[in-house]
């Protein structure tokens, strides 16, 4: 037997390669099914089948495409109504594969239809448990997702995940490992270890969502400190269960070289917005009027669902040359399949053809605490949590994924200085600023973790962050 976990760091993400004999079986696979397939054939086993712990908000799961290259099946746990054939297992009932068994745990309460899968050896040990959402290292699944798909309420929700864990996780021996869907960075969770495996029994004595005294603690605990989740998730769920366009067409569609003039054209006639992915360190000295910066060296497809949101909208990219698939890829994987072509010869084509340029003001930390006087403003676009444990004084919380709430009301005859952790989310926020008509305002290179080493700034005491959740 083998079990692989294949992690994608930039969605926290993990899924499960398994092999008994000469069959295998994939759980929570991403878009990109390639991988996939030359495991199988380096491995020279049949895909038996594809089990998904739930319908992802986080990101679109490959199980359509890899089902359809490969024949298998797709099985979910009970109550699930996917739009497309399924296996729609019962709770309790064994799969078999090769000389191994897996069996199904219905663990509602993420979601409703969220399933554990409880994988049985050759002896007939109980080793492993593949729990998608339901339990991360450290953290549970949060139960607000789920509520408009229900008729119930997130309390509702977070009582029926207690009794999950309780009825189904906990009696199970402290030896088996855990395997998650998701890790520290993800969305799906508050509070999750960097770790991404671990054993049961250590997870019965740390993690805090399973040592809470009773019902109402845990579905206090739970529901503790939860910010509002990205605003593209529901899009991503509804292609989960829906279906969507094979990833081929997206892509035959999407690597599509433009030149500047076609791409200048395009962009007036389709209303598509223009992503550049290069660094902000490129970025911030030339740019297309308008277009949105979101480096693809950094967390790039969750900010692109936070900031783009709708997954349909039309997109033309501005990327490094040659980096044009594996941003389409990345795109994809959170549900952006519209994407209509690359700029052709990059940012560097469009200067050369004389074309509009524009630019963001950039400084040093060094030069931040040059300018800094006790009048002058600072605007920092990290999470709350971020913030209140330690920030520049007199600094206002202005965190990015709510920009679209506060840039209508920044007033631009006021200067004000931008900056995030390390510069990576102050640029993206810089981006959407100037595309607003937003320019009285300097970002501040390397952020806070910059400002810091001037050693010449006023700020709050440092408070552990796990404390301000």
């Amino acid at each position: 037997m083998k079990i692989e976990q294949i992690y994608t760091g930039c969605l926290a993400q993990g899924a499960y390669y398994i092999v008994s004999e000469n069959e295998a079986v994939i759980i929570d696979p991403l878009r990109e099914v390639k991988p996939y397939l030359d495991r199988l054939e380096k491995d020279n086993v049949t895909l038996k089948y594809i089990f998904e712990t739930h319908f992802h908000a986080d990101f679109v799961s490959g199980h359509l495409d890899l089902s359809k290259k490969t024949g298998a099946p797709i099985v979910y746990g009970p109550t699930a109504q996917p739009a497309f054939e399924a296996i729609i297992a019962e709770d309790n009932q064994i799969f078999e594969i090769g000389k191994i068994k897996i069996k199904t745990l219905h663990t509602p309460g993420h979601t409703m239809e969220s399933t554990t899968y409880l994988l049985i050896d050759e002896n007939g040990t109980e080793t492993a448990i593949f729990t998608g959402d339901t339990l991360f290292l450290g953290d549970v699944g949060r139960p607000d997702l789920a509520q408009k798909a229900t008729n119930l309420t997130q309390e509702d929700l977070a009582g029926i995940l207690y009794d999950s864990l309780q009825n189904k996780i906990m009696p199970l021996d402290d030896s088996i490992t855990v395997y998650p869907a998701h890790g520290a960075g993800s969305a799906c969770g508050k509070n999750m270890q960097k770790e991404t495996v671990d054993i049961l029994g250590n997870q019965k004595k740390t993690n805090y969502a399973l040592n809470q005294p009773d019902r109402e603690s845990f579905i206090r605990e739970v529901l503790d400190g939860l910010t509002a989740p990205p605003k593209y998730f529901g899009m991503n769920v509804a292609m989960n269960k829906g279906g969507y366009e094979s990833l081929d067409a997206v892509m035959n569609k999407g690597l599509n070289p433009v030149n500047t003039e076609d791409f200048e054209a395009f962009a007036e006639e389709t209303g598509a917005l223009i992503l550049d992915t290069r660094s902000p360190a490129e970025f911030h000295k030339g740019f297309i009027p308008n277009s949105i910066n979101i480096g693809l060296k950094g967390d790039f497809a969750p900010w692109v669902g936070n900031m783009i949101v709708d997954v349909k909208h039309p997109i033309l990219l501005v990327s490094d040359e040659g980096t044009e698939e594996e941003v389409i890829t990345r795109l994809s994987r959170v549900g952006f399949d519209n994407v209509l072509g690359y700029l052709d010869g990059s940012f560097n084509a469009w200067k050369n053809a004389g074309k509009e340029t524009d630019e963001i003001k950039r400084i040093s930390p060094a030069e931040f605490a040059e300018q800094f006087t006790e009048n002058s403003t600072v605007v920092d676009v990290r999470k709350l949590s971020e913030y209140s444990a330690e920030h520049v004084d007199n600094a206002f919380n202005k965190p990015l994924d709510t920009i679209s709430d506060w840039v209508k009301n920044i007033d631009d005859s006021e200067h004000f200085f931008l900056h995030c952790a390390g510069g990576y989310r102050s640029m993206i926020a810089a981006s959407v600023l100037n595309s607003h008509g937003i320019r009285n305002f300097t970002e501040i290179e390397g952020g806070f973790n910059g400002i810091k080493k001037t050693e010449k700034f006023p700020t709050t005491d440092f408070v552990c962050q796990s404390k301000t959740l």
